[in-house]
C-alpha cells in the first residue's frame, strides 16, 4: 500500500520550547526519528528594527538598537556610534576606545557563557547552565555599575562613550576576568572534556569549509570550519590592532564539538585582550560633546561598517540625507545565515534527539534575523 505521506511525525520546535534558541520556532519533519526536513519559522518576538530607526533622531536609536540582540547587545550600540562618526569624520578619544573594547569583550565572555549554558543543558547536563548563569551575573555586575543597566547598557554615544569608568572599576574587571580564567577548569572538568559531551557533539550537525563559505558562515563557526578570519585581526576597528591575542585555529572538522571547543579558547583570547586594555588605558576624555542632540545632524552620504561579534561578523549599513534622522540603516547579523539558510542544510538526516544541540551550537539570535 503506498503512503499517505512522505513523513511519520511532525514536530514544533519552540518558540516557548527550551530546545530552542530564542524566540523562534522549528517546524519539523520526520521518518522515526531521522529528520528529513526543517523549516525555521521567525515572527515571534519584536521587530521592525531597521525601519523604526527612520522614525527617530540619530541620538535616539541607542536606546532601540540594541534590542537587535538582547545576549550580546552592545555590538549594536557600537556599531551604530561608529558609522555616525564615520559620515561625520569624527576622532573618537582613544580612552574612549579602550573603553569600549572593554565592554565590547566583556559583552563577548557574557555571550560565551549563555552559549555554554545552552548547548550543555541541549544534552542534560544542567549542572553548566547554573553555573554559566551564574558566572555571567558577575559581568552583569559590572554594567550595572557601568552603565546602570544589567542587560540594556545604552552607554555608547556619538564620539565616545557617555561617562568615564567609575573609581576602581579597572581593578574589579580585573578580579571578575581572574576568576573566570580559573572557572575554566571547572568547566572543562564538568563539561569540555565529559565523555558524554564528546560522545554527542562529534560528528553531528557538520558544516564543512565549502558549505561554510557557500552559506557566508561567519565568526567561531566559519573557524571551526578550518577558515581562520577574524574581523578583529583582518579588518582591525577601534584600536585592536595595538592588542596582542591570537585566533584559535584547532578545530577544521565543521561539527558540533568543534563550534563549542572553537568558543572555549576564544574565551581565554578575549581575557588577555580585556587585561590589556585595562592595563594601557590612557587618562584623558571619554567623548566629545554635543551641543543639542535632537538637532545633530549626520552629513549626507552612506558606510558600511563590521566587527567581530560572539556570533560572527556583524554589519551595519547606514544612509544619511544630511538631516537629523536616518535615512535608512541595514542590519547583517550572522543569525540571517546560520539559523535559517545554513540549518535546513544540515539537519537533513539528523537524529531528533540532536537538533537541539546543533542549533544551539550555531548561536543564533533571532532578532538580528527578523530585524
Amino acid at each position: 500500500m503506498a503512503k499517505i505521506r512522505d513523513f511519520d511525525y511532525e514536530y514544533f520546535i519552540g518558540p516557548q520550547h527550551p530546545g530552542a534558541t530564542g524566540n523562534m520556532s522549528y517546524h519539523v519533519w520526520a521518518e522515526g526519528d531521522t529528520i528529513i526536513k526543517i523549516e525555521p519559522n521567525l515572527g515571534y518576538l519584536h521587530r521592525g528594527f531597521e525601519k523604526l530607526t527612520e522614525l527617530r533622531h540619530w541620538i535616539k536609536n541607542f536606546p532601540l538598537i540594541l534590542r537587535i540582540c538582547v545576549p550580546e547587545p552592545d555590538v549594536n550600540e557600537v556599531l551604530y556610534a561608529m558609522a555616525v562618526e564615520e559620515l561625520n569624520e569624527i576622532d573618537v578619544p582613544e580612552r574612549a576606545q579602550y573603553i569600549r573594547i572593554i565592554v565590547l569583550e566583556l559583552a563577548r565572555l557574557a555571550a560565551y557563557l549563555f552559549y555554554f549554558g545552552g548547548v550543555a543543558g541541549a544534552i542534560g547536563l544542567y549542572t553548566v547552565p547554573q553555573w554559566t548563569i551564574g558566572d555571567r551575573d558577575y559581568i552583569l555586575d559590572l554594567f550595572e555599575e557601568l552603565t546602570g543597566g544589567r542587560v540594556y547598557h545604552i552607554y555608547q554615544t556619538i564620539g565616545g562613550v557617555r561617562r568615564d569608568i567609575p573609581e576602581g572599576f579597572k581593578e574589579r574587571v580585573l578580579k571578575t576576568v581572574d576568576y573566570l580564567e580559573k572557572r575554566l577548569k571547572d568547566y572543562d572538568n564538568l563539561f569540555f572534556q565529559h565523555p558524554i559531551f564528546e560522545k554527542r557533539a562529534k560528528g553531528i550537525g557538520i558544516v564543512d569549509k565549502d558549505a561554510a563559505l557557500r552559506f557566508s558562515v561567519t565568526g567561531p563557526n566559519l573557524r571551526a570550519a578550518g577558515v581562520n578570519y577574524d574581523v578583529r585581526k583582518k579588518e582591525p576597528y577601534l584600536i585592536y590592532d595595538r592588542f596582542q591575542f591570537d585566533v584559535p585555529d584547532m578545530y577544521k572538522d565543521g561539527d558540533t564539538y568543534s563550534r563549542v571547543m572553537q568558543r572555549r579558547y576564544e574565551f581565554e583570547e578575549s581575557i588577555k585582550i580585556i587585561r590589556q586594555a585595562v592595563r594601557d588605558m590612557p587618562e584623558g576624555p571619554v567623548n566629545i560633546k554635543i551641543r543639542n542632540p535632537f538637532e545633530y545632524r549626520v552629513k549626507e552620504g552612506s558606510v558600511y561598517v563590521k566587527l567581530e561579534s560572539s556570533k560572527g561578523e556583524y554589519g551595519f549599513y547606514v544612509v544619511s540625507d544630511g538631516g537629523v534622522k536616518p535615512y535608512r540603516l541595514h542590519v547583517r547579523g550572522p543569525s540571517f545565515s546560520h539559523g535559517l539558510q545554513l540549518v535546513r542544510h544540515i539537519a537533513k538526516g539528523t537524529n531528533i534527539a540532536d537538533i537541539s544541540m546543533i542549533l544551539f551550537s550555531l548561536d543564533v539570535c533571532p532578532p538580528d534575523a527578523e530585524r
